[in-house]
């Protein structure tokens, strides 16, 4: 543990989503009402993204925001949020950022960017020919990835002499700190950067963490449920679940707030926690949401019918509990209490929300549970089963027929509408190594997957005609 910072520290974080509010800020605010307020957050973009609006009003509002807690029960707590302290302005310069980031009292930079902003390959490797890491490297444009604001962050700490810091991943990555890490590596060898690339070795630290609490997306409704609490001055609350969970290896080189306080797990190794989190909660998720688009439901307690709770739970008993064989956690029970999560009503995530980004989903939550149930000679039908899912659900994404628009950090990688013409799509689709790595194009599982999509559309049918 490395906590020895006794002076104003900042902690700055890119990504100003609903997620960071509910999750890192929930936190740090709580160590704040312990009375240890030595660190607060800075947040920025690296982007012009959707939340810009809600990023300038909740500068407005000077960081202050009404957190929204409800409860399996039902039961209902609303929380100010006091932690942010410093909104930073955008611009396509970044200005504002690079000057926080690079400032010596900031010993931390995490962010949450969804796991397409990562742009990592089949290896875990950065895939150095995606046009955003393209633009980026060639630094002709604005800046649009993590990668490229982290250059201009960490250069200009070089050269102020800023010293050390922590870049803290918030994403669901597989060993998110080291693949990160190796990412950025690849990036400041890309640009030929050999003075940054000796600095990083010796100057930041990328610890694994992993976070847990559903967050859906802020509507008109709560931000009326807030004035209904006379609180007629927050125009960007966020809602949340009671369940919290957040690991992280202890590994901060200009340190820390004692988080550990707040209800944080300092761990020696984070990797049994990320796995039963990202092959059982994140790729069900994702799962759910792409039947719910099959379904035409809006939200994910919609879509968590009988028969999509079953495909659930046999790809967690007949191919996760196998394929990681040794996990200390009692993942059949885990498996439940995520559906118990995902059905509660009261926390009302949408199909739209949990089925962005499924590229980079598919490839990191279903593909490594895919490969290892073939590598112990075993046919992963109740994994296929929700590939199956997928692949119905992009078909109608290409014919335009989905009940909402679906948007994916990654599209361009993968072109689906010449997919979907093919003579033989589903070879296509089974052919693609942008989603299946080393396995794409294998005939075996291209067989398995054409008989369960056959399956998944009978059973999509099913539902629909079940309807009352």
């Amino acid at each position: 543990m490395n906590t020895k910072r006794t002076e104003q520290s900042l902690w700055l974080h890119l990504g100003a989503g609903a997620f960071h509010r509910a999750h890192q800020c929930w936190y740090l605010n709580k160590l704040h009402q312990k009375g240890d307020s030595r660190w607060s957050i800075s947040l920025a973009n690296i982007r012009n993204s959707s939340t810009q609006k809600m990023l300038e009003q909740l500068a407005r509002q000077q960081g202050r925001y009404t957190l929204e807690i409800i409860s399996p029960d039902g039961h209902i707590d609303y929380q100010t949020i006091t932690s942010v302290q410093h909104v930073l302005p955008y611009d396509t310069q970044l200005t504002a950022l690079v000057n926080e980031g690079s400032r010596p009292e900031t010993g931390i930079i995490s962010f949450t960017v969804t796991e397409g902003g990562y742009f990592l390959n089949d290896q875990g490797h950065l895939d150095l020919n995606a046009a955003p890491i393209q633009s980026d490297l060639a630094a002709e444009q604005d800046t649009v990835t993590l990668y490229g604001a982290l250059y201009k962050i960490l250069t200009a700490r070089r050269e102020k002499n800023s010293g050390p810091v922590t870049l803290l991943c918030c994403d669901n990555l597989r060993s998110n700190g080291q693949s990160f890490r190796r990412g950025l590596m690849e990036f400041v060898t890309a640009r030929q950067d050999q003075p940054l690339l000796e600095w990083l070795e010796h100057n930041v630290s990328t610890p694994d963490s992993m976070v847990d609490r559903i967050t859906p997306a802020t509507g008109d409704e709560l931000i009326e449920r807030v004035r209904q609490q006379n609180i007629t001055d927050d125009l960007v609350p966020v809602c949340c679940e009671s369940f919290s969970q957040w690991v992280i290896h202890d590994d901060f080189i200009a340190g820390r707030p004692a988080l550990e306080e707040a209800g944080v797990e300092f761990v020696e190794d984070v990797l049994p926690y990320e796995e039963a989190k990202i092959r059982v909660l994140n790729a069900s998720h994702s799962g759910i949401a792409w039947a719910g688009g099959l379904l035409n439901k809006e939200f994910i307690d919609q879509s968590l019918l009988p028969e999509v709770r079953q495909w659930i739970t046999a790809y967690v008993e007949q191919d996760v509990i196998p394929a990681l064989e040794d996990s200390p956690l009692d993942l059949k029970q885990y498996c439940q209490t995520v559906l118990q999560r995902f059905s509660n009503p009261r926390v009302r995530d949408t199909c739209q929300r949990v089925s962005s980004d499924s590229i980079a989903k598919l490839h990191e939550f279903l593909v490594p549970t895919l490969k290892a149930r073939y590598q112990q000679q075993q046919t992963p039908e109740a994994t296929i089963r929700l590939i199956a899912l997928y692949y119905l659900f992009m078909q109608r994404y290409a014919n335009n027929s989905l009940p909402f628009s679906y948007q994916d950090r990654a599209g361009e990688s993968v072109d689906f509408a010449s997919i979907y013409r093919q003579k033989d799509p589903l070879a296509a689709f089974a052919a693609e190594s942008k989603l299946f790595g080393s396995l794409a194009g294998n005939p075996v599982f291209t067989a398995d997957l054409r008989q369960a999509v056959v399956s998944a559309r009978e059973g999509i049918a099913a539902l629909e005609n079940d309807k009352p």
